[in-house]
């Protein structure tokens, strides 16, 4: 198994941008990255930048509240809760 590395060394440049550097990354992410930046019509070194920015950047924390409530808006509607759930399982065990 080879390993790549991966250059965007992380240090400061001057300007507001840094570079980041990775080591050791496996074969088969290294082909895979460059697969995927393929199909998105970017480079490798973009792909990552996206995929850091995806992963890691200030919309995604503000977003994660919003995007929950959209997902559980998206549940079945009349299914029980997840409190009634844990409540049934309980009163369950104490009849046992």
């Amino acid at each position: 198994m080879m390993r790549h590395h991966i250059a965007c060394n992380m240090q400061a440049t001057g300007g507001s941008m840094a570079q980041l550097t990775v080591r050791n990354v496996d074969d088969a992410i290294a082909a895979a990255l460059k697969e995927r930046a393929a199909k998105a019509g970017r480079s490798a070194e973009a792909e990552h930048r996206k995929i850091l920015e995806e992963a890691l950047g200030p919309a995604r924390n503000a977003d994660f509240f919003s995007e929950a409530r959209s997902r559980r808006m998206k549940l079945v509607s009349g299914a029980p809760t997840t409190t009634e759930l844990l409540r049934a399982d309980r009163d369950r065990d104490e009849i046992r």
